[in-house]
């Protein structure tokens, strides 16, 4: 335990000397807080919260790009064969990377919620617990997720191409840029196969609709057992050395972290209950809450459109 412990803040040390990490975990995370508040929300306290769960949700996913690019670092320049002599596993490397990440998200959470509250006035952040739990299970799950990335990468080249083709999907089609109950038809339900959405809608549910664990249970369930999968993944292909190279079959391992947002897409695209919470939560924007009157000159949804339903009431 006590080699363990070192282990994870000798991780902490080593990434905030990196550059990339920092900029994932700090900059961009604080930079689309005010850009989605400021901008997309108008500083509308209301808009503001509705926001808050993607704005986290970025935050969180972030983190996979910045714990990637340290790894292959590491590996490229020696590093990880320094930790290699020593009696530490790579579950150990893994399991440190993933806790030192955590220690390194969560104050940047925290930093978000306060400038919320006393610079945008957001009075009610919703049910806490679920929010704690859920960005404790994100975060796990999309460190894990990076974990998987430094494994299948050879250099800091191909991670960057890797990083780019999982990125772009995950924040365009989960609802973390535009609201998923805006997205057309087809793009939501290509969106319910993607674990980024689980993360946003169940954020957003926790923060701006004050859902309680229960009622967010599809979500959590899910995205624990892709951090279980993902972490098992890493562990089987990590490699210490950069001379080491892993065979295309052992890759097919990667696809097996996918099983189960495909089954759970389906399983969404028959049942429509996220996709529900989501259009109940973006219809709500346009009804004023009991101490907000509407403004007669703003439209609820800042700069976006109005938009009808095109999925059948339940």
């Amino acid at each position: 335990m006590k080699n363990f412990v070192s282990l994870t803040r000798m991780r902490i040390q080593l990434a905030l000397r990196n550059r990339m990490f920092f900029f994932f975990s700090v900059i961009f995370p604080l930079g689309m807080l005010f850009l989605y508040a400021g901008i997309f929300a108008k500083g509308n306290p209301r808009m503001v919260r509705f926001y808050l769960g993607p704005v986290i949700a970025l935050n969180v996913m972030g983190s996979f790009w910045g714990l990637s690019a340290m790894l292959v670092t590491f590996r490229e320049q020696g590093i990880l064969r320094r930790f290699h002599v020593t009696p530490v596993s790579a579950t150990d490397m893994l399991a440190s990377s993933i806790l030192a990440n955590y220690l390194l998200t969560i104050p940047t959470v925290l930093i978000e919620l306060i400038l919320a509250r006393v610079v945008f006035h957001v009075t009610d952040l919703g049910d806490l617990l679920s929010l704690f739990v859920l960005v404790t299970v994100g975060i796990v799950s999309f460190a894990s997720l990076g974990l998987v990335v430094a494994s299948v990468t050879n250099t800091m080249q191909e991670t960057q191409v890797l990083n780019q083709l999982i990125w772009l999907p995950l924040i365009f089609l989960s609802g973390a840029t535009l609201p998923i109950a805006y997205l057309p038809k087809a793009a939501q339900s290509v969106a319910v196969f993607l674990p980024a959405t689980y993360l946003v809608t169940g954020l957003q549910g926790a923060m701006y609709s004050s859902f309680s664990i229960r009622k967010l249970l599809t979500q959590i369930l899910a995205l624990a057992l892709w951090t279980i999968l993902t972490f098992f993944v890493a562990a089987q292909l990590f490699r210490w050395e950069p001379e080491s190279k892993i065979s295309r079959s052992a890759k097919l391992w990667v696809l097996a972290t996918a099983l189960p947002f495909f089954l759970l897409g389906v399983w969404e695209n028959k049942n429509g209950q996220i996709l529900t919470q989501a259009q109940a939560a973006y219809r709500s924007l346009d009804r004023p809450s009991s101490t907000e009157q509407p403004k007669p000159d703003s439209p609820s949804m800042g700069n976006l459109p109005k938009k009808r339903d095109s999925r059948p009431q339940q």
